[in-house]
């Protein structure tokens, strides 16, 4: 059983965002963002749960990445097949730390490098939980704004895209009240933007 849709926002292009409460290893997409460490091992928390429900293969290629590429940074992630989970790919994220310095610039590029790397991949929906809000402590407000603008930064620069879909998945009822209360606010300016650009004239 998939999520549940809290709130939903169309891009221009057609692209769909929608913020979603459920367990994204059970998400109807075609691949999901893991939160990774840089070394791939996928220990706690978001990257835990895939491990458990995916099973050993996930860890097995995601050695094989780091031998052959090194430490994921944090605008290229890693990708890997989902062993027993029913996607087509896992694509593996690096987020901050809060505290280490450029947060903003390290969760862009993270979010960014995702988008990028599903549309390498030919695909068409992606899930992704809240990066780095869990032990990497990254304010989830913070997190929100970011992730927001960054899809939509990605959506107006592509909008031939062949992502249709990109949902943020989120477990637990603060997070997802943190994020849905930025997100309207969000949306809210989009309208403003949207009903000043049509007021100008041609």
């Amino acid at each position: 059983m998939g999520s549940q849709i809290k709130s939903r926002y169309v891009f221009p292009g057609g692209q769909c965002l929608e913020i979603a409460q459920g367990d994204i290893t059970a998400e109807d997409v075609e691949a999901i963002v893991n939160a990774a460490n840089a070394m791939l091992q996928h220990g706690g928390g978001v990257a835990g749960a895939i491990l458990r429900k995916g099973g050993p293969q996930i860890q097995e290629e995601s050695d094989a990445w780091v031998r052959e590429h090194g430490p994921v940074t944090h605008a290229n992630p890693a990708y890997t097949h989902a062993g027993r989970l029913p996607f087509r790919y896992i694509i593996h994220a690096v987020g901050p730390v809060w505290g280490e310095g450029e947060e903003a610039q390290k969760l862009r590029a993270a979010i960014q490098g995702s988008l990028h790397l599903a549309e390498t991949l030919g695909l068409q929906s992606l899930a992704f939980p809240a990066l780095s809000t869990g032990i990497f402590g990254v304010p989830k407000a913070f997190a929100a704004q970011i992730f927001f603008q960054t899809i939509h930064d990605h959506f107006s620069q592509n909008p031939q895209s062949p992502i249709r879909l990109v949902r943020i998945t989120l477990y637990d009822a603060p997070t997802l009240e943190v994020f849905l209360e930025a997100f309207e606010t969000w949306r809210n300016t989009q309208s403003v933007s949207t009903r000043a650009g049509d007021s100008l004239p041609s």
